[in-house]
């Protein structure tokens, strides 16, 4: 059974940065692709970026293209994402999701993932 625990959110004001980990426990960490998503009160989840199984290739959300980064340590079976220049509308819960099933592609949405998070929440304020 995997299980994934995401840390690293709290309150931040508009300019700011956070870096939110999510580690991952059973299964092969090196073989999931893992993916970020968000939501908002009244809102779908949505897709945020997602990186490969090496970390030599991820995908961004164009709201956050320039702005946040994900990357990921096999070795200690965590990935990141790295959040700056922070905006009032990237306030959500943050949730991190693995993939089991496949490597070349880095899929963006929520049902195409296995194993989720539990969430953390980030709040930006203006």
């Amino acid at each position: 059974q995997v299980q994934l625990v995401e840390s690293g959110g709290g309150l931040v004001q508009a300019g700011g940065s956070l870096r939110l980990s999510c580690a991952a426990s059973g299964g092969t960490f090196s073989r999931y692709v893992m993916g970020w998503f968000r939501q908002a009160p009244g809102k779908e989840r949505e897709f945020v970026a997602a990186i490969g199984w090496t970390g030599s290739s991820t995908n961004y959300a164009d709201s956050v293209k320039g702005r946040f980064t994900v990357t990921r340590d096999n070795a200690k079976n965590t990935v990141y994402l790295q959040m700056n220049s922070l905006k009032p509308e990237d306030t959500a819960v943050y949730y991190c999701a693995g993939d089991l099933t496949r490597y070349f592609i880095l899929p963006t949405t929520p049902g195409e993932y296995d194993y989720w998070g539990q969430g953390t929440q980030v709040a930006v304020s203006s």
